[in-house]
């Protein structure tokens, strides 16, 4: 950890995005003030308890003893920092369209508080012309100066949560802003703690970059996907395919079937992109049978599970590892809650286990129920199956990762 500070920083929103970032800059030598509006995540960080799994209780408590990071929901503290960073939620609505609401209410709580000259940065994911037309348009209406001596900057973020070998200070950060001077800015305060900095001409170029990259995988997952009904109609091994296409040296990229996409990315970006191209009158029909295929996956999956368990009587059902990916207990976007949805539609009562997910809003922990059979949503590391394979209980296994297990069929 450094001796001396580099200055002092904001970052507001201390959940995956903001939290690691608020730490990685404090052990490069920062100030930081982790501001967020929840008080019980303010007093668990205080305290030196972690909520996010990539930032250990102990890097945590390391910084706040030396006093590098100071959680906080107060946005009074903005102002003795050179920079703030955006790091909020940005959803979708019931309707499947974005949701800036918290980002926008993120950059008017900030800018009454932003001082002449300082440096406001947005990773939150959204649209193209985010930075430009809706961050600064909120700061010229809610600060006295406007907009006037503040530096705007994009770097939209890159966290994949638990990747052991892509991590905040590896992955290659991209960074623009609205002059020269704000991207110079931001390339500085970045380069103290990431290692490769990708600059770019605008921030329309890094907004529509990073909804590229998750669109690009929303897009070839729903080709694999769209496959599954096929291979098992051929009696293939999609996944057997899959690896058989992978052996060519170029050309080629190696995506796998699921129950659906999950996690705060794939399934959300695509919509922002889809969004935005709607609002110009452009249509961007791979997009929007991407979503739609991988949309009808949790139901597929339903149907296959059923028609392959049509000769037990139970009407309880258990979905092993319910987080959106593996290693985390993360359960938001997660396809579990639609296949749990579509199994309750039908009359079934769906329990869930999963070494790592404490609770699910709607459903119950498994504690050895007579099921009909059981659905591997995601292989979270601790997922023991042998039980209920000694047990005969039918599993359908959509991760692909349980093979050569009695009465599990893969999907």
């Amino acid at each position: 950890m450094h001796e001396k500070s580099l200055g002092t920083i904001a970052v507001i929103g201390q959940g995956y995005v903001g939290l690691p970032l608020a730490v990685e800059a404090a052990e490069a030598g920062w100030v930081v003030f982790g501001v967020d509006k929840s008080s019980t995540i303010i007093e668990n960080l205080n305290d030196g308890h972690s909520h996010i799994e990539d930032v250990s209780n102990s890097r945590l408590r390391a910084l706040l003893k030396a006093e590098r990071y100071i959680a906080t929901n107060r946005y009074q503290e903005i102002a003795k920092a050179s920079i703030c960073v955006i790091c909020v939620p940005t959803p979708l609505d019931d309707k499947g369209t974005p949701d800036t609401s918290i980002l926008e209410s993120a950059v008017k709580s900030v800018a009454p508080y932003l001082t002449p000259g300082t440096l406001l940065i947005n990773e939150s994911t959204s649209y193209p012309g985010t930075l430009r037309d809706l961050i600064k348009g909120i700061v010229e209406q809610n600060r006295n100066l406007g907009s006037e001596g503040i530096k705007f900057a994009s770097a939209p973020e890159r966290i994949d949560p638990q990747n052991r070998d892509w991590k905040l200070s590896t992955t290659p950060r991209l960074v623009s802003g609205l002059d020269i001077e704000s991207r110079r800015a931001a390339e500085e305060f970045y380069s103290t703690f990431c290692r490769n900095l990708v600059p770019v001409s605008s921030p329309e170029v890094a907004e529509l970059a990073k909804l590229l990259e998750n669109t690009f995988r929303q897009v070839n997952i729903a080709l694999v996907n769209q496959l599954v009904p096929l291979c098992h109609q051929l009696r293939i091994d999609i996944r057997e395919v899959i690896e058989a296409a992978g052996t060519k040296p170029y050309g080629f990229m190696k995506f796998y079937p699921g129950a659906g996409v999950g996690g705060h990315c794939i399934p959300v970006d695509p919509m922002y992109l889809l969004w935005k191209s709607r609002q110009l009158g452009i249509d961007l029909p791979f997009i929007e049978k991407a979503d739609e295929v991988n949309g009808k996956m949790p139901e597929y999956v339903v149907e296959r599970f059923l028609d392959s368990t049509q000769n037990r009587e139970s009407k309880q059902v258990l979905l092993l590892g319910v987080a959106y990916k593996p290693g985390v207990a993360d359960v938001r976007e997660s396809p579990a809650l639609n296949v749990a949805d579509q199994l309750k539609s039908r009359g079934f009562v769906v329990l869930y286990l999963d070494p790592l997910v404490k609770s699910v809003p709607g459903l119950e922990p498994y504690r050895g129920e007579d099921l009909r059979g059981a659905i591997v949503i995601t292989a979270q590391p601790g997922l023991e199956l042998e039980s209920l394979v000694s047990a005969g209980i039918p599993i359908l296994d959509c991760s692909g990762v349980f093979t050569d297990l009695a009465n599990v069929e893969r999907l």
